[in-house]
């Protein structure tokens, strides 16, 4: 394979057309092509290679890799990754006391893979315990809630509601008060008189 230099054209996908076309290199990363400009409609992208290329090194076995690691007995690179296990939620509560789960309260504090009834959710499960709050998995959704909020209740505020002292509307100006000298009373008068 000849060496390829910027300005040198290479046949790529081209995104726009496509079609595997000729292309002029715009940009190199070392020795591999990152950005190509199509002959054919002059649009710029990064470079793919024709379907059925590739730059990656091939491997000394041409069997696919599933077979190879049946065939190996499990010993190969990609049965050494770890295996993703899913567990039920049905099998997290395996042993727990869910007849005596407690109700959900904001105020009282939880610990890890405790059972919790709560009133919307139903069953769940503490999963993680971060200062006040807390992670609970249920059947469809985990859900993060607070606790350890309980302390001595606080007395709620009063109600009052508003005195309302003026009749009317209230973009007319008021009237003077009755115990307002006269002199005042008068100078507002004129004002209210439009």
């Amino acid at each position: 394979m000849a060496t390829q230099k910027v300005g040198g054209e290479v046949d790529a996908y081209c995104t726009r057309c496509k079609l595997t076309l000729a292309h002029t290199i715009l940009a190199m990363v070392g020795t591999k092509i990152a950005r190509v400009r199509c002959n054919t409609c002059n649009g710029d992208h990064a470079y793919r290679g024709a379907p059925g290329t590739t730059d990656r090194p091939t491997s000394s076995s041409s069997t696919p890799r599933a077979s190879r690691a049946s065939s190996s007995g499990g010993s190969s690179a990609s049965s050494a990754r770890a295996e993703k296990i899913i567990i039920s939620f049905e099998e997290q509560l395996a042993g727990k006391d869910i007849a005596n789960a407690p109700r959900y309260s904001p105020k009282d504090t939880y610990q890890v893979d405790q059972v919790i009834q709560h009133p919307t959710f139903g069953i769940g499960l503490v999963t993680a315990v971060r200062g006040d709050k807390v992670d609970l998995t249920f059947r469809t959704d985990t859900k993060t809630l607070v606790h350890g909020r309980g302390g001595a209740p606080t007395e709620k505020p009063a109600f009052s509601p508003p005195v309302r002292n003026a009749s009317g509307p209230a973009d007319k100006p008021q009237a003077a008060p009755m115990d307002a000298p006269p002199d005042e009373a008068g100078s507002e008068s004129p004002a209210s008189g439009d």
